[in-house]
Protein backbone atom coordinates (compact mmCIF):
# COMPACT_ATOMS: atom_id res chain seq x y z
CA UNK A 1 0.00 0.00 0.00
CA UNK A 2 1.39 3.39 -0.98
CA UNK A 3 1.91 6.04 1.65
CA UNK A 4 -0.85 8.64 1.89
CA UNK A 5 0.43 12.15 1.22
CA UNK A 6 -0.36 14.62 4.01
CA UNK A 7 -0.61 18.36 3.54
CA UNK A 8 -1.53 21.22 5.83
CA UNK A 9 -0.82 24.90 6.58
CA UNK A 10 0.45 25.96 10.01
CA UNK A 11 0.85 29.47 11.41
CA UNK A 12 2.91 30.98 14.23
CA UNK A 13 3.36 34.55 15.42
CA UNK A 14 6.09 36.54 17.10
CA UNK A 15 6.22 39.97 18.71
CA UNK A 16 9.15 42.35 18.91
CA UNK A 17 11.08 43.58 21.93
CA UNK A 18 8.94 46.74 21.86
CA UNK A 19 5.63 44.91 22.28
CA UNK A 20 4.17 45.93 25.66
CA UNK A 21 4.18 42.38 27.08
CA UNK A 22 7.77 41.89 25.91
CA UNK A 23 8.79 45.19 27.50
CA UNK A 24 7.57 43.73 30.78
CA UNK A 25 9.34 40.41 30.22
CA UNK A 26 12.62 42.21 29.55
CA UNK A 27 12.32 44.42 32.62
CA UNK A 28 11.56 41.40 34.81
CA UNK A 29 14.53 39.50 33.40
CA UNK A 30 16.81 42.53 33.64
CA UNK A 31 15.99 42.61 37.35
CA UNK A 32 16.74 38.88 37.59
CA UNK A 33 20.14 39.44 35.94
CA UNK A 34 20.88 42.30 38.34
CA UNK A 35 20.04 40.14 41.35
CA UNK A 36 22.12 37.18 40.18
CA UNK A 37 25.12 39.38 39.36
CA UNK A 38 26.23 39.65 43.00
CA UNK A 39 24.11 36.92 44.56
CA UNK A 40 23.76 33.75 42.46
CA UNK A 41 21.42 32.31 45.09
CA UNK A 42 18.89 35.11 44.68
CA UNK A 43 15.26 34.04 44.69
CA UNK A 44 13.35 36.10 42.16
CA UNK A 45 9.72 36.07 41.07
CA UNK A 46 9.35 39.47 39.42
CA UNK A 47 6.19 40.67 37.70
CA UNK A 48 6.06 43.89 35.69
CA UNK A 49 3.15 45.94 34.37
CA UNK A 50 3.50 48.78 31.89
CA UNK A 51 1.00 51.31 30.61
CA UNK A 52 1.11 54.94 29.49
CA UNK A 53 4.28 56.42 31.04
CA UNK A 54 4.11 54.00 33.97
CA UNK A 55 6.10 50.92 35.03
CA UNK A 56 4.97 48.86 38.03
CA UNK A 57 7.42 46.29 39.42
CA UNK A 58 6.09 43.76 41.91
CA UNK A 59 6.81 40.27 43.17
CA UNK A 60 8.81 38.26 45.65
CA UNK A 61 12.56 38.84 45.67
CA UNK A 62 15.12 37.72 48.22
CA UNK A 63 18.64 38.83 47.32
CA UNK A 64 21.85 40.18 48.82
CA UNK A 65 22.48 42.24 45.68
CA UNK A 66 21.99 45.97 45.90
CA UNK A 67 19.71 46.71 42.96
CA UNK A 68 18.38 50.07 41.84
CA UNK A 69 15.03 48.77 40.62
CA UNK A 70 14.04 51.99 38.90
CA UNK A 71 17.29 52.37 36.98
CA UNK A 72 17.33 48.73 35.86
CA UNK A 73 13.81 49.14 34.48
CA UNK A 74 14.56 52.40 32.69
CA UNK A 75 17.78 51.04 31.19
CA UNK A 76 15.79 48.13 29.74
CA UNK A 77 13.37 50.65 28.22
CA UNK A 78 16.27 52.59 26.71
CA UNK A 79 17.82 49.45 25.26
CA UNK A 80 14.56 48.60 23.52
CA UNK A 81 14.43 52.05 21.97
CA UNK A 82 11.68 53.91 23.81
CA UNK A 83 13.70 57.12 24.04
CA UNK A 84 11.44 59.70 22.36
CA UNK A 85 9.71 61.89 24.98
CA UNK A 86 6.07 62.80 24.64
CA UNK A 87 4.81 59.76 22.70
CA UNK A 88 3.19 58.02 25.68
CA UNK A 89 6.04 55.81 26.86
CA UNK A 90 9.74 56.58 27.14
CA UNK A 91 12.66 56.36 29.53
CA UNK A 92 12.37 60.12 30.11
CA UNK A 93 8.66 60.15 30.96
CA UNK A 94 7.89 56.80 32.56
CA UNK A 95 7.42 56.73 36.34
CA UNK A 96 8.47 53.55 38.14
CA UNK A 97 6.52 52.13 41.08
CA UNK A 98 8.05 49.33 43.14
CA UNK A 99 6.11 46.85 45.29
CA UNK A 100 8.53 44.03 46.15
CA UNK A 101 8.69 41.75 49.19
CA UNK A 102 10.68 38.65 50.12
CA UNK A 103 10.01 35.07 49.04
CA UNK A 104 7.60 33.09 51.19
CA UNK A 105 9.50 30.98 53.78
CA UNK A 106 7.17 28.08 52.96
CA UNK A 107 8.44 28.06 49.36
CA UNK A 108 12.03 28.78 50.38
CA UNK A 109 12.33 25.69 52.56
CA UNK A 110 11.26 23.48 49.67
CA UNK A 111 13.87 24.79 47.24
CA UNK A 112 16.81 25.33 49.60
CA UNK A 113 19.22 22.43 50.01
CA UNK A 114 19.29 21.14 53.59
CA UNK A 115 15.85 22.50 54.43
CA UNK A 116 12.37 21.05 54.01
CA UNK A 117 11.23 17.46 54.44
CA UNK A 118 13.60 15.93 51.88
CA UNK A 119 16.75 18.06 52.50
CA UNK A 120 17.70 17.95 48.78
CA UNK A 121 16.75 21.00 46.69
CA UNK A 122 13.28 20.36 45.40
CA UNK A 123 11.16 21.83 42.64
CA UNK A 124 9.94 25.37 43.20
CA UNK A 125 6.38 24.42 42.30
CA UNK A 126 4.25 21.60 41.05
CA UNK A 127 3.41 21.34 37.37
CA UNK A 128 4.42 19.88 34.05
CA UNK A 129 6.96 21.26 31.59
CA UNK A 130 7.55 20.48 27.93
CA UNK A 131 10.41 20.71 25.47
CA UNK A 132 10.35 20.21 21.73
CA UNK A 133 12.71 19.86 18.78
CA UNK A 134 12.28 19.12 15.08
CA UNK A 135 14.76 18.64 12.24
CA UNK A 136 12.73 20.83 9.88
CA UNK A 137 15.22 23.71 10.39
CA UNK A 138 18.98 23.79 11.16
CA UNK A 139 18.12 25.29 14.56
CA UNK A 140 15.91 22.24 15.22
CA UNK A 141 12.92 24.54 15.70
CA UNK A 142 9.52 24.69 14.00
CA UNK A 143 9.90 26.80 10.87
CA UNK A 144 6.85 28.99 11.46
CA UNK A 145 7.94 30.37 14.83
CA UNK A 146 11.62 30.55 13.86
CA UNK A 147 10.98 32.76 10.83
CA UNK A 148 8.35 34.84 12.61
CA UNK A 149 11.04 35.67 15.19
CA UNK A 150 13.63 36.42 12.54
CA UNK A 151 11.40 38.94 10.76
CA UNK A 152 10.77 41.18 13.78
CA UNK A 153 14.30 40.67 15.09
CA UNK A 154 15.78 41.89 11.79
CA UNK A 155 13.44 44.88 11.67
CA UNK A 156 14.59 45.82 15.17
CA UNK A 157 18.24 45.39 14.18
CA UNK A 158 17.77 47.72 11.22
CA UNK A 159 15.94 50.29 13.35
CA UNK A 160 18.83 50.40 15.81
CA UNK A 161 21.70 50.12 13.31
CA UNK A 162 20.73 53.13 11.19
CA UNK A 163 18.26 55.40 13.04
CA UNK A 164 18.23 57.96 10.25
CA UNK A 165 17.54 55.57 7.39
CA UNK A 166 14.86 53.75 9.39
CA UNK A 167 13.56 56.83 11.19
CA UNK A 168 9.93 55.88 10.53
CA UNK A 169 10.12 52.72 12.67
CA UNK A 170 9.09 52.60 16.33
CA UNK A 171 9.85 49.67 18.67
CA UNK A 172 6.47 47.85 18.74
CA UNK A 173 5.80 45.22 16.05
CA UNK A 174 4.28 41.80 15.41
CA UNK A 175 4.80 39.17 12.72
CA UNK A 176 2.99 36.05 11.60
CA UNK A 177 4.10 33.38 9.14
CA UNK A 178 1.94 30.65 7.57
CA UNK A 179 3.77 27.74 5.93
CA UNK A 180 2.46 24.83 3.88
CA UNK A 181 3.74 21.43 5.02
CA UNK A 182 3.82 18.29 2.91
CA UNK A 183 4.46 14.98 4.67
CA UNK A 184 5.54 16.89 7.77
CA UNK A 185 8.14 19.06 6.03
CA UNK A 186 7.84 22.82 5.29
CA UNK A 187 7.67 23.45 1.56
CA UNK A 188 6.39 26.99 1.00
CA UNK A 189 5.50 30.20 2.79
CA UNK A 190 1.88 31.08 2.04
CA UNK A 191 1.25 34.24 4.07
CA UNK A 192 3.28 36.84 5.95
CA UNK A 193 1.66 39.37 8.28
CA UNK A 194 3.61 42.27 9.80
CA UNK A 195 2.22 45.11 11.89
CA UNK A 196 4.85 47.70 12.78
CA UNK A 197 4.48 50.85 14.84
CA UNK A 198 5.63 53.91 12.90
CA UNK A 199 5.87 57.67 12.87
CA UNK A 200 3.04 59.78 11.48
CA UNK A 201 4.88 60.61 8.26
CA UNK A 202 5.76 57.07 7.16
CA UNK A 203 4.67 56.11 3.61
CA UNK A 204 2.86 52.76 3.71
CA UNK A 205 4.58 51.56 0.54
CA UNK A 206 7.99 52.13 2.18
CA UNK A 207 7.17 49.64 4.96
CA UNK A 208 5.70 47.12 2.52
CA UNK A 209 8.90 47.16 0.48
CA UNK A 210 11.05 46.86 3.61
CA UNK A 211 9.11 43.87 4.92
CA UNK A 212 9.56 42.03 1.62
CA UNK A 213 13.30 42.76 1.72
CA UNK A 214 13.54 41.40 5.26
CA UNK A 215 11.53 38.28 4.42
CA UNK A 216 13.83 37.56 1.48
CA UNK A 217 16.83 37.93 3.79
CA UNK A 218 15.74 35.79 6.77
CA UNK A 219 13.66 33.01 5.16
CA UNK A 220 15.37 30.44 2.90
CA UNK A 221 14.76 31.02 -0.80
CA UNK A 222 13.39 27.51 -1.35
CA UNK A 223 10.41 28.39 0.88
CA UNK A 224 9.71 31.66 -0.97
CA UNK A 225 8.07 30.37 -4.09
CA UNK A 226 4.65 30.92 -5.57
CA UNK A 227 2.24 33.72 -4.78
CA UNK A 228 2.95 34.76 -1.19
CA UNK A 229 0.29 36.95 0.38
CA UNK A 230 1.61 39.92 2.37
CA UNK A 231 -0.44 41.89 4.90
CA UNK A 232 1.58 44.86 6.16
CA UNK A 233 -0.16 47.06 8.72
CA UNK A 234 -3.49 45.70 7.46
CA UNK A 235 -5.54 48.27 9.45
CA UNK A 236 -3.80 51.05 7.56
CA UNK A 237 -1.98 52.83 10.42
CA UNK A 238 -0.11 51.85 13.58
CA UNK A 239 1.11 55.08 15.16
CA UNK A 240 0.06 54.54 18.79
CA UNK A 241 1.90 51.50 20.10
CA UNK A 242 3.88 50.01 22.93
CA UNK A 243 2.59 50.32 26.51
CA UNK A 244 0.78 53.52 25.54
CA UNK A 245 -1.35 51.62 23.04
CA UNK A 246 -1.88 48.46 25.10
CA UNK A 247 -1.07 47.63 28.71
CA UNK A 248 1.71 45.05 29.08
CA UNK A 249 2.23 42.29 31.62
CA UNK A 250 5.02 39.81 32.29
CA UNK A 251 4.30 36.28 31.13
CA UNK A 252 1.54 36.79 28.58
CA UNK A 253 3.43 35.56 25.51
CA UNK A 254 4.12 31.96 26.49
CA UNK A 255 3.49 30.52 23.02
CA UNK A 256 5.65 33.18 21.36
CA UNK A 257 8.33 32.32 23.93
CA UNK A 258 8.32 28.61 23.10
CA UNK A 259 7.34 26.79 19.89
CA UNK A 260 4.65 28.91 18.29
CA UNK A 261 1.81 26.53 19.04
CA UNK A 262 3.66 23.38 17.95
CA UNK A 263 3.63 20.71 20.63
CA UNK A 264 2.31 21.14 24.17
CA UNK A 265 2.75 23.79 26.84
CA UNK A 266 2.61 23.37 30.60
CA UNK A 267 1.20 26.87 31.11
CA UNK A 268 4.05 28.42 33.08
CA UNK A 269 5.76 31.61 31.95
CA UNK A 270 9.53 32.08 32.12
CA UNK A 271 10.57 35.70 32.53
CA UNK A 272 11.30 37.15 35.95
CA UNK A 273 11.83 33.73 37.53
CA UNK A 274 15.14 32.51 38.95
CA UNK A 275 16.20 28.95 38.00
CA UNK A 276 14.86 27.36 41.19
CA UNK A 277 11.47 27.72 39.48
CA UNK A 278 11.09 24.59 37.36
CA UNK A 279 8.55 26.44 35.21
CA UNK A 280 11.65 27.94 33.67
CA UNK A 281 14.64 25.70 34.32
CA UNK A 282 12.92 22.38 33.61
CA UNK A 283 11.35 23.75 30.42
CA UNK A 284 14.83 24.77 29.32
CA UNK A 285 16.12 21.31 30.20
CA UNK A 286 13.31 19.59 28.31
CA UNK A 287 14.31 21.57 25.22
CA UNK A 288 17.92 20.50 25.86
CA UNK A 289 16.90 16.84 25.99
CA UNK A 290 14.65 17.01 22.94
CA UNK A 291 17.24 18.90 20.87
CA UNK A 292 19.98 16.41 21.70
CA UNK A 293 17.75 13.46 20.80
CA UNK A 294 16.96 14.97 17.40
CA UNK A 295 20.55 16.10 16.82
CA UNK A 296 21.69 12.54 17.56
CA UNK A 297 19.40 11.23 14.82
CA UNK A 298 17.24 9.27 17.24
CA UNK A 299 14.05 10.98 16.01
CA UNK A 300 12.97 13.54 13.40
CA UNK A 301 10.93 15.37 16.02
CA UNK A 302 10.47 14.90 19.72
CA UNK A 303 8.55 16.26 22.69
CA UNK A 304 9.64 15.75 26.29
CA UNK A 305 7.34 16.16 29.29
CA UNK A 306 8.41 16.14 32.94
CA UNK A 307 6.25 16.71 36.01
CA UNK A 308 7.20 17.80 39.53
CA UNK A 309 5.80 18.26 43.02
CA UNK A 310 6.86 21.30 45.02
CA UNK A 311 9.78 20.53 47.32
CA UNK A 312 10.48 17.14 45.69
CA UNK A 313 13.67 16.72 43.64
CA UNK A 314 12.95 13.74 41.42
CA UNK A 315 10.42 14.26 38.62
CA UNK A 316 7.13 12.47 39.13
CA UNK A 317 7.02 11.40 35.49
CA UNK A 318 9.01 11.60 32.28
CA UNK A 319 7.36 11.15 28.90
CA UNK A 320 9.00 10.97 25.48
CA UNK A 321 6.89 11.40 22.36
CA UNK A 322 8.64 11.11 18.98
CA UNK A 323 5.39 11.17 16.99
CA UNK A 324 6.32 7.86 15.40
CA UNK A 325 9.62 9.22 14.04
CA UNK A 326 11.96 7.57 16.57
CA UNK A 327 14.40 4.77 15.79
CA UNK A 328 13.01 2.81 18.75
CA UNK A 329 9.78 2.72 20.77
CA UNK A 330 9.20 5.81 22.90
CA UNK A 331 9.22 3.74 26.09
CA UNK A 332 12.77 2.60 25.31
CA UNK A 333 13.76 6.17 24.44
CA UNK A 334 12.49 7.23 27.86
CA UNK A 335 14.82 4.78 29.59
CA UNK A 336 17.79 6.20 27.68
CA UNK A 337 16.74 9.74 28.60
CA UNK A 338 16.60 8.80 32.28
CA UNK A 339 20.12 7.32 32.10
CA UNK A 340 21.74 10.24 30.27
CA UNK A 341 19.93 13.24 31.78
CA UNK A 342 19.63 14.17 35.46
CA UNK A 343 16.35 16.06 35.84
CA UNK A 344 16.58 17.01 39.50
CA UNK A 345 16.38 20.82 39.88
CA UNK A 346 19.84 21.26 41.42
CA UNK A 347 21.38 19.10 38.70
CA UNK A 348 19.63 21.06 35.96
CA UNK A 349 20.89 24.34 37.39
CA UNK A 350 24.44 23.00 37.67
CA UNK A 351 24.59 21.38 34.22
CA UNK A 352 23.33 24.48 32.42
CA UNK A 353 25.00 26.90 34.88
CA UNK A 354 21.75 28.81 35.22
CA UNK A 355 22.81 30.82 38.26
CA UNK A 356 25.65 32.48 36.36
CA UNK A 357 24.41 34.07 33.14
CA UNK A 358 27.36 35.27 31.12
CA UNK A 359 29.66 34.13 28.31
CA UNK A 360 27.46 35.72 25.68
CA UNK A 361 24.02 35.38 27.25
CA UNK A 362 21.83 36.83 29.95
CA UNK A 363 18.23 36.29 30.98
CA UNK A 364 17.17 39.62 29.51
CA UNK A 365 18.30 38.29 26.10
CA UNK A 366 15.84 35.42 26.36
CA UNK A 367 12.88 37.75 26.87
CA UNK A 368 12.47 38.73 23.19
CA UNK A 369 12.60 36.63 20.00
CA UNK A 370 12.16 33.30 21.75
CA UNK A 371 13.82 31.35 24.52
CA UNK A 372 14.71 28.55 22.11
CA UNK A 373 16.52 28.23 18.80
CA UNK A 374 19.36 30.70 19.46
CA UNK A 375 22.80 29.18 19.94
CA UNK A 376 24.08 31.49 22.70
CA UNK A 377 21.91 29.86 25.35
CA UNK A 378 23.37 26.85 27.23
CA UNK A 379 20.22 24.73 26.82
CA UNK A 380 20.78 24.91 23.04
CA UNK A 381 24.01 22.88 23.28
CA UNK A 382 24.07 19.46 21.61
CA UNK A 383 26.86 18.12 23.79
CA UNK A 384 24.98 14.93 24.74
CA UNK A 385 24.82 13.54 21.21
CA UNK A 386 27.77 11.16 21.55
CA UNK A 387 26.54 9.88 24.93
CA UNK A 388 23.07 9.27 23.53
CA UNK A 389 24.41 7.36 20.53
CA UNK A 390 26.57 5.24 22.83
CA UNK A 391 23.57 4.49 25.08
CA UNK A 392 21.55 3.29 22.09
CA UNK A 393 24.28 0.85 21.08
CA UNK A 394 24.51 -0.79 24.51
Amino acid sequence: MSKIRTEHVFTSESVSEGHPDKVCDQISDAILDACLADDPNSRVACETLTTTDLIVISGEITTKSKVNWQEVALEAVRKIGYTIPGIGFSDADAKVMVAIHKQSPDISQGVTEGEGRFKEQGAGDQGMMFGYASDETPELMPATILYSHKIVEELARLRKSDPEKYRYLRPDSKSQVSIRYVDGKPVAVETVVVSHQHSADMPQEWLEALVKEVVAKVIPADLLKGDIKYYVNPTGRFEVGGPCGDTGLTGRKIIVDTYGGVGSHGGGAFSGKDPSKVDRSAAYYCRYIAKNLVAAGLAHKCEIQVAYAIGVADPLSVNVDTYGTGIMPDCEMEQIVRKVFDMRPAAIIEQLDLKHPGNGWCYQDTAAYGHFGRSQFPWEQTNKVAELKAAVQK
